[in-house]
């Protein structure tokens, strides 16, 4: 309880330091909605806390585990608007990659019976199977996974409430380029947000299925990025190409 009303609180302040002049009840709704996002990451460390006091072979079987994971990680698309076609295959590959997460997690360590049998022995646990390098840095890949989580959903979610009320949902004509909050250091949030959440499983469960896939996320949010940019040319013309050169495209002050 104590732990809720804390990222209750932390949430809110975030949200009003993102947005200190927002229509009243907007931000009473907005507020409302994040908070409820921020709050899953309780039930995500709730879980994960339960889980980890066992030994690692306890997690295997727990389907219903699996697919609450799957759940927990898919509800962030609902903050990402749907753009055109081209979006279906790096949500699909976002999707995939998490089920690889859940499945190897909680279900079957795919990797490590592959492996094993390939190389004709066990892998030691924290390699392909387990918490990643356990018995190098313990716990600590799932603790790096957390801070993921948590600036993962920052990203998206402020992301989605400026590009949502400033752009996608207004007529054509009364749209307007977005170029405050994250959008003032970033052009795409809501994608180094995917970015991060993914990146944070490879921390906390490195998989080969993972590792396999998450270049490909890379190249294909990339390019979804690269054509959204060149839309935003055609529309917005010589005001989109100045905040294009003023900022970055997934990292502040970086790249």
């Amino acid at each position: 309880m104590v732990f809720g009303k804390v990222v209750w609180f932390v949430s809110e302040k975030i949200l009003n330091y993102c947005y200190p002049k927002v229509d009243t009840n907007k931000s009473l709704w907005y507020n409302k909605k994040c908070n409820v996002s921020f709050s899953y990451i309780i039930i995500f460390i709730i879980l994960e806390e339960e889980l980890i006091m066992e030994n690692t072979e306890s997690h295997y079987g727990n389907w219903i585990g699996a697919v609450i994971f799957i759940i927990l990680y898919c509800l962030v698309l609902f903050f990402v608007p749907f753009y055109k076609k081209m979006d279906k295959k790096p949500r699909t590959a976002f999707i995939a990659f998490v089920c690889a997460f859940a499945v190897e997690m909680f279900g079957i360590p795919f990797s490590f019976y592959i492996v094993s049998w390939l190389i004709g022995k066990n892998l030691p646990e924290g390699y392909l199977w387990g918490h990643t390098l356990i018995n190098q840095i313990g716990y600590w890949g799932m603790y790096v996974n957390y801070i993921c989580i948590l600036l993962a959903l920052i990203l998206i979610i402020s992301g989605w409430y400026s590009i949502y009320h400033k752009y996608w949902k207004r007529e054509d004509g009364a749209k307007t380029l977005v170029k405050t909050g994250v959008y003032k250091y970033i052009r795409h949030p809501q994608y180094s947000g995917f970015y991060l959440l993914t990146l944070g499983m490879i921390f906390e469960w490195a998989t080969i299925p993972m590792l396999i896939m998450w270049p490909v996320i890379l190249v294909m949010y990339y390019r979804l990025a690269k054509k959204e940019e060149a839309d935003m040319l055609t529309e917005f013309g010589d005001e989109y190409a100045q905040y294009k050169k003023r900022t970055k495209m997934f990292i502040p002050f970086i790249f």
